[in-house]
C-alpha cells in the first residue's frame, strides 16, 4: 500500500514538473531579453532640434508605431509561436539527447583511455628526462652571472 502511495506521488511530482505554473506578468524572469528587444518609438525615430514635423504627425506616427509593433509582434507569435515552441523544444531535445547519449560517454571513455597512455607518458618521462634534466641543473649551477656598467 505504502509502495502504491510514493509510485503515486511520484507520478504527481512527474506529471507536476511538466505543467508546472507560469508567470503571466512577468514573462522574463530570468532576464534573457532585458537589452535586446525593447525598442520604443524614441530609440528608432528622432527629430533634431530645427527639423520638427507637425505636432499631429509625431503624435500619429508615434501611435502607429507603437500599435502596429504591438498587434504585428501578437499576430507573428500566435501564427509561428506554437510552430516554432515545437522546433526549438525538438532542436533542445535532440542537443540534450547527444549531450547525455554521446558526448559524455565519449569524453568518458577518452579519459579512460588517455589514463593508460598518461602512465606511460608520466612513466617515459621520469625515467628518461628527469636524469637529464638533472645533470643540466648540476652543470648549469655554478654559473654565476655578473652585470657590469662600463663607461
Amino acid at each position: 500500500m505504502a509502495e502504491q502511495r510514493s509510485e503515486l506521488e511520484e507520478r504527481i511530482i512527474i506529471k507536476d514538473q511538466h505543467t508546472k505554473e507560469i508567470d503571466l506578468v512577468n514573462r522574463d524572469p530570468k532576464h534573457i531579453n532585458e537589452d535586446v528587444v525593447k525598442v520604443d518609438f524614441e530609440d528608432v525615430i528622432a527629430e533634431p532640434v530645427g527639423t520638427y514635423s507637425f505636432d499631429g504627425v509625431w503624435k500619429t506616427s508615434y501611435t502607429t508605431f507603437t500599435v502596429s509593433k504591438y498587434w504585428c509582434y501578437r499576430l507573428l507569435s500566435a501564427v509561428l509561436g506554437i510552430p516554432l515552441a515545437v522546433v526549438w523544444g525538438f532542436l533542445f531535445a535532440l542537443i540534450s539527447f547527444c549531450h547525455i547519449w554521446a558526448v559524455v560517454p565519449c569524453i568518458k571513455s577518452y579519459l579512460i583511455e588517455i589514463q593508460c597512455v598518461s602512465r606511460i607518458y608520466s612513466l617515459c618521462i621520469h625515467t628518461f628526462c628527469d636524469p637529464l634534466f638533472e645533470a643540466l641543473s648540476k652543470i648549469c649551477s655554478n654559473i654565476r652571472v655578473a652585470v657590469r656598467k662600463e663607461f
